[in-house]
């Protein structure tokens, strides 16, 4: 029995890179697929939000002197390359898959309109949502978040290189305490670094709860869609 009907899942850019340094590694985006191959068989609804941080960052573009408006672009493009990758790993597990992006480019995906999802939903096509919010200066955090709203999703699951949230960096503090459950508002008071203060804000007001957790954790995605305790809850 699951818990959640539909969900939404968080993936960063970096996910796809598996142990390279940049780019999209083949096997982890296979891997991915089977995850998400399990949660699917299992009747749940799924939408996906990408990141492009493996490509091109818009921030650290702006660091090297490109307009930031510009490199927000250019990230935004980026999370399509990665949709697409991720599509096409996904049809070959079997998966129907359609990417949505918030910017058109009808040659290679649909623009996102919402009652077009959700109608791909109730034909259990997983949909994947590019290019961001459409918009500079948002997040793909934020995108989540807001897709998330929009589709009814009753859980934002944030797929991460670690198995939850810390009070600080465990890779840097061996001293850093794993969080079980938390609450919006300490993740925000605490400046933890779950998603960015207006992602967090939009699950806050939507009741949207969050969770955190390794997608490198073989088998946790689909314990999570049975309400199985895995990573770190926000609510």
């Amino acid at each position: 029995m699951n818990k959640y009907k539909t969900i939404l899942i968080k993936l960063s850019g970096e996910a796809l890179m598996g142990t390279q340094k940049f780019g999209i590694d083949g096997d982890t985006v296979r891997y991915i697929a089977q995850e998400f191959r399990a949660v699917y068989d299992s009747g749940v609804r799924i939408g996906v939000v990408i990141g492009g941080g493996n490509i091109f960052r818009g921030v650290s573009g702006t660091a090297e002197g490109l307009d930031r408006v510009v490199a927000d672009h250019m990230g935004m493009l980026a999370t399509v390359i990665n949709a697409l990758a991720l599509k096409d790993a996904l049809e070959n597990a079997g998966i129907p898959t359609r990417v949505q992006t918030s910017i058109e480019m009808r040659q290679i995906a649909e623009p996102f309109i919402r009652l077009r999802a959700m109608r791909h939903m109730e034909k259990n096509r997983v949909i994947i949502f590019a290019a961001g919010t459409g918009n500079p200066y948002f997040t793909t955090d934020t995108a989540a978040t807001l897709r998330a709203s929009e589709i009814n999703a009753d859980v934002v699951i944030k797929a991460t290189k670690v198995d939850g949230v810390y009070t600080s960096d465990p890779k840097k503090d061996p001293g850093a305490k794993k969080f079980d459950k938390i609450s919006y508002m300490d993740v925000l008071t605490k400046g933890l670094k779950v998603m960015d203060s207006t992602a967090i804000s939009m699950c806050m007001d939507n009741h949207i709860p969050i969770i955190v957790f390794s997608l490198y954790a073989k088998g946790s995605l689909l314990k999570i869609v049975k309400g199985e305790p895995v990573g770190t809850l926000v609510e």
